[in-house]
C-alpha cells in the first residue's frame, strides 16, 4: 500500500448494525459490532468472488458452453459471506440449487466449480453433477428438490447430538421452499429432540416467477416455526448477518435446540438462465435494489467511511479478482470431459447383486445365517 495511505486506514472499526425482528427470543444480537480491517478485505474478496463468478457462469450460459440447470447467486452474497464468517470448523451447510457461493467459501476453488459447471473431470463433482450437485467436506449440497435438503440437515443435526459435536447444522431454503409439508415436519423433529440445528430462510422474494405474497398467506418467514424462536436479518448486511450466525450458533450449542433465521434479500438474475426474470417484475425494480441496497456497495461503502481500506485498495481489489476469475474460466475450457466409460460411477455399484441382502429381493425375507 502507498506510504500517503499508511495513516488514513484504521486496524478496526466498529459498526452500527440493521435492526432485528424477534419471535419468542428473550435477546437479541448486538447493535454494534467491531471488524478488523483484515477481515473486511477478505470479507470484500469473497464478496466480489462470487459476484465474477456468477457473472462468468452466466456470459459462458449464453455461450453455450454451460448446459442445463443453472441458479445464479448474484445479490445475495452478503447471507452466504456473513454466515460463513460465524462458522466453527466442523459446522455443515446444506442447501437448495442456488448453490456456488456456499461451494466456494466452503472451501472449493472458483476453478472448481467452473470445471464442474462445464462437465469436466477436474470439477468438485468430477463433471457429472453439474450447477445443482456441488459438494464438499462439511457442505451437503446443492440439491435439486424444492425443500428436499430440510429433513436432511435436521438428519445431520441429530448426528451431531448422537456424538456429541460441539457443532451446527446450518439447514438453508428459499421462501418458494417455505411452504412445503416436509419443512414444517422438520421443524417439528428439530424441536422435539432439541437438535443443533439453524433454520435459514433466503427470502429472494420471488419463488420461481411468484412473488412471496402470493404463495404464502404469512411471509414474516421467521415467525413460522411455532415452537421454534425465529429472526430476521437484513440479508442485504454482511456484518448483521454475522452477528446473527453468531447469536444463532451461540443459541444451539447452549443446548435450547433450533432456530430460525429469515435473511431478507434479492437476486439479481431470474429464477434460472432460462427465466429472464422481467415478467412478474420490473427492470425498474431490480435496479433499484442494485442502486441502492446493493451488498457489495454497501459494504464497501461503510469500510471506506470507516478507513478500514481506501477507495483504491478496493478497486484494486476488485481488478484483481476479475482477472483472477477470467483465468480460471479460461483455463477449464481445456480441462478434459469425463470417460463415457465412468458415466454410471457412483450411480450403480459395479459389485454383483446381493440378493442375500433383505430388501433386494422381493422373495427374500431375512439375511441368511
Amino acid at each position: 500500500m502507498p506510504r500517503k495511505f499508511l495513516s488514513t486506514v484504521v486496524p478496526s472499526a466498529t459498526f452500527n448494525l440493521e435492526e432485528y425482528k424477534s419471535f419468542k427470543l428473550d435477546s437479541l444480537p448486538p447493535a454494534q459490532t467491531q471488524c478488523s480491517r483484515e477481515d473486511a478485505l477478505a470479507y470484500l474478496d469473497t464478496l466480489q468472488r462470487i459476484r465474477r463468478m456468477e457473472t462468468a457462469c452466466s456470459n459462458m450460459y449464453k455461450e453455450k458452453k454451460i448446459r442445463g440447470f443453472c441458479h445464479l447467486y448474484s445479490g445475495q452474497e452478503a447471507v452466504v459471506v456473513g454466515i460463513e464468517a460465524a462458522l466453527k470448523p466442523g459446522d455443515t451447510i446444506i442447501t437448495a440449487y442456488r448453490c456456488h457461493g456456499f461451494t466456494h467459501t466452503r472451501g472449493v476453488s472458483v476453478k472448481s466449480i467452473f470445471a464442474e459447471l462445464l462437465g469436466r473431470k477436474t470439477g468438485c463433482s468430477a463433471g457429472v453433477g453439474g450447477s445443482m450437485h456441488l459438494y464438499h467436506k462439511d457442505f451437503y449440497g446443492g440439491n435439486g428438490i424444492v425443500g428436499a435438503q430440510v429433513p436432511m440437515g435436521v438428519g445431520i443435526g441429530l448426528r451431531m447430538k448422537y456424538r456429541g459435536d460441539p457443532n451446527i447444522s446450518v439447514t438453508l431454503y428459499g421462501d418458494g421452499a417455505a411452504n412445503q409439508g416436509q419443512v414444517f415436519e422438520a421443524y417439528n423433529m428439530a424441536k422435539l429432540w432439541n437438535l443443533p440445528v439453524v433454520f435459514i430462510c433466503e427470502n429472494n422474494k420471488y419463488g420461481m416467477g411468484t412473488a412471496a405474497n402470493r404463495a404464502s398467506a404469512n411471509t414474516a418467514y421467521y415467525t413460522r416455526g411455532d415452537y421454534i424462536p425465529g429472526l430476521w436479518v437484513d440479508g442485504m448486511d454482511v456484518l448483521t448477518v454475522r452477528e446473527a450466525m453468531r447469536f444463532a450458533r451461540d443459541w444451539c450449542m447452549s443446548g435450547k435446540g433450533p432456530l430460525l433465521l429469515e435473511t431478507e434479500t434479492y437476486r439479481y438474475h431470474g429464477h434460472s438462465m432460462s427465466d429472464p426474470g422481467t415478467s412478474y417484475r420490473t427492470r425498474e425494480e431490480v435496479q433499484s435494489v442494485r442502486s441502492g441496497r446493493d451488498p457489495i456497495l454497501l459494504f464497501q461503502k461503510r469500510c471506506i467511511e470507516a478507513n478500514l481500506f481506501t477507495q483504491d485498495e478496493a478497486k484494486n481489489l476488485e481488478k484483481r479478482v476479475r482477472q483472477e476469475v477470467e483465468k480460471d474460466a479460461e483455463e477449464c475450457l481445456n480441462d478434459p470431459e469425463p470417460d463415457l466409460d465412468d458415466r454410471f460411477l457412483h450411480v450403480y455399484s459395479k459389485a454383483p447383486p446381493q440378493f442375500e441382502v433383505r430388501g433386494c429381493d422381493p422373495l427374500t425375507y431375512f439375511k441368511p445365517n
